[in-house]
């Protein structure tokens, strides 16, 4: 039998214009500047505005550990977040592929709430459930048994063990043979398993998903169990290149979602 999904105790008693903002898949890192600061420009412009904001996994493209915090560019970002916090704005984290091992430290570094993935919650009268992607990458098999490995607490706790210079060697590692192996696969096996997707509709019982991870933003409809879902997949943030990209999607009082990309522009009705 499967347990319930967690969900949130507090029902929101009064929502702003924009009641809550997602985004996943920015990559951070000290190599990509622009991207940076288009997220700065995000928290300033967008996110302080909003009641919530859902960070919904890989927001670095590497964590080895919160006593990795104090690294210069990691503190900028920790403190760029503590001011929306700060400013009354609820955040809330999720673990990516990427970022795995953020913790409790990071969380209060920030003044962030740490997710479970995938986790329920209402949010301006609509029942969602969230998720980062990767764990419904089923057809990967290599990948989840990856997955798998380092998300047991053993794997976590021996890793965290070591000292940070050799975390931040193994890390690198790891990224340089994820970029090699991904050459190899299909472009469909690394997108999320429709069947893994369906259930996951029927165990949340929500009618909307939004999750990150694949870098391919869309919204798709889906029949579970003779009901209409959608699930809005979130796009990834890159500037550096000819072709920049990147969005986020909002959730406004009326129980809209809609989708804006990096200029602060809406994209169709969540589309």
């Amino acid at each position: 039998m499967i347990a319930p999904l967690p969900r949130d105790r507090e029902q929101q008693q009064a929502q702003p214009e924009q009641a809550a903002l997602f985004v996943s898949d920015l990559h951070l890192q000290p190599e990509m500047p622009q991207t940076a600061q288009a997220f700065f420009g995000f928290l300033q412009d967008h996110a302080h505005r909003a009641e919530q904001l859902y960070l919904l996994g890989d927001i670095f493209e590497a964590w080895a550990g919160d006593d990795d915090v104090v690294d210069a560019f990691h503190a900028r970002v920790v403190q760029a977040l503590r001011a929306v916090a700060q400013g009354g704005t609820q955040l809330f984290w999720m673990a990516g592929n990427r970022d795995f091992l953020v913790g409790e430290g990071f969380a209060q570094a920030v003044g962030l709430t740490l997710l479970p993935d995938p986790f329920v919650t209402t949010i301006a009268g609509r029942l969602l459930v969230l998720t980062h992607g990767d764990a419904w990458c089923t057809d990967d098999e290599a990948y989840m048994q990856f997955r798998a490995q380092v998300r047991s607490p053993e794997w976590q706790a021996a890793f965290l063990a070591l000292p940070l210079e050799r975390r931040k060697q193994i890390v690198e590692e790891l990224r340089a043979g994820s970029r090699a192996a991904q050459k190899n696969k299909s472009y469909d096996i690394m997108d999320v398993n429709d069947d893994a997707i369906a259930a996951l509709f029927a165990r949340s019982a929500a009618p909307v998903m939004i999750h990150g991870h694949t870098h391919r933003p869309a919204r798709h409809a889906h029949e579970v169990a003779g009901v209409q879902r959608q699930r809005y997949v979130l796009s990834d943030w890159d500037l550096e290149g000819s072709s920049p990209r990147g969005d986020w999607l909002a959730i406004t009082a009326d129980g809209v979602i809609r989708r804006y990309g990096l200029d602060g522009k809406e994209i169709g009705n969540g589309g």
